[in-house]
């Protein structure tokens, strides 16, 4: 009898067993986070597909220090049990961070709750590195501008020098007016979506408004500006964006040319993908600094940019219209002999 006994209690405690991991698997199935349940020894009896990806678990053993000790506070307390932390996973060590919680099921269970903060904490970063760039960059015009206007007041008797000043001050709120104008144009690029402001639009026209826009500061620096956009190509996209992102590498290739310099436009598709190509003679951009050209604010030639105004904002734009018209921009450039910014987008787009 006690035999037969002992059989019905070990049957009973393996259905329960049964019924809780498929009730967990259930529940770690429809999670939107990382989720994983553990028995008490720290096996992982189910674990999500999302913990899976983020290499939270390896030979059904938790694979991170950090949360073996969130589930053993849990295992030993009651209630939820939170941490922010950092770790690092896969083969590269890549460094993720997340907000796990873990909460103790009945005696022997445990369910460890991961989300992955690393995009928010990098965005978290480049909004402050950004706010710190800004800031820098908003103070060099503006003190300068300060400085202008007190030595324009103590001139006063002297109409050469307050003249003087007085063009330094009109540069330096150019360069302001020029920095603020970017800045509106970089946000509004960012947060841009093709399904509320996207229309069928002609990249021809693209080109000839962006050439245009450009053709004044071309005469200024005695530079020939030309394009070849006679291919009817429609896409769809924002018109306006599109035209500032070709200004943008149009103006670069001006200011970054010598005078007597030529700068070309092209249009062509390439198996399905609209190209707009801006090629110059100019100086080059040395390849260490050619993956960096597209951060907010740098600058390949600082002194060649105070010279001309520029305020390290153009090509960021460049990169982010693209971005939201699903596309890319290639770079070609050899010190000495000129630059090709290509603008690749492609022609069967989706509505997102």
């Amino acid at each position: 009898m006690k035999l037969v006994s002992k059989r019905k209690k070990a049957k009973a405690e393996a259905a329960e067993v049964n019924a809780f991991e498929k009730v967990a698997s259930q529940i770690v199935d429809v999670l939107a986070s990382a989720g994983v349940v553990l028995d008490v020894y720290n096996s992982a009896l189910k674990a999500s597909p999302g913990a899976l990806q983020l290499g939270l678990v390896q030979d059904r053993r938790l694979v991170h220090q950090e949360l073996i000790e969130l589930v053993e506070k849990a295992r030993q307390g009651s209630g939820t049990f939170q941490a922010e932390v950092r770790l690092e996973t896969g083969l590269r060590k890549q460094e993720i961070w997340v907000d796990a919680r873990a909460a103790r099921f009945g005696e022997n269970y445990v369910m460890l709750l991961v989300d992955d903060r690393t995009e928010s904490k990098k965005l978290e970063e480049t909004r402050r590195d950004f706010v710190a760039n800004v800031s820098h960059e908003l103070k060099t015009p503006v003190g300068a501008i300060g400085l202008l206007a007190e030595a324009i007041a103590s001139s006063s008797d002297d109409s050469q020098m307050v003249q003087k000043f007085a063009n330094s001050m009109q540069v330096e709120s150019q360069r302001l007016g020029h920095l603020v104008q970017d800045l509106i144009e970089l946000s509004r690029v960012q947060v841009a979506s093709l399904t509320k402001v996207g229309n069928l639009i002609s990249l021809q026209n693209v080109v000839t408004e962006a050439v245009g826009r450009n053709q004044n500061l071309a005469q200024q620096h005695k530079i020939k500006l030309s394009a070849i956009a006679e291919m009817p190509v429609q896409l769809f996209g924002d018109f306006e964006m599109l035209v500032s992102a070709t200004r943008n590498l149009i103006e670069n290739a001006i200011l970054y040319s010598n005078p007597g310099g030529h700068v070309g436009v092209g249009l062509r598709v390439v198996e399905g993908v609209a190209e707009i190509s801006v090629t110059d003679s100019g100086i080059g951009i040395p390849e260490a600094e050619q993956t960096r050209i597209f951060e907010r604010f740098y600058r390949a030639d600082p002194s060649r940019s105070r010279e001309t105004g520029g305020t390290g904002l153009g090509l960021a734009i460049v990169k982010h219209a693209a971005s939201n018209h699903l596309g890319e921009v290639k770079l070609f450039s050899k010190v000495g002999i000129g630059s090709t910014f290509t603008l690749r987008l492609p022609m069967e787009q989706k509505e997102s």
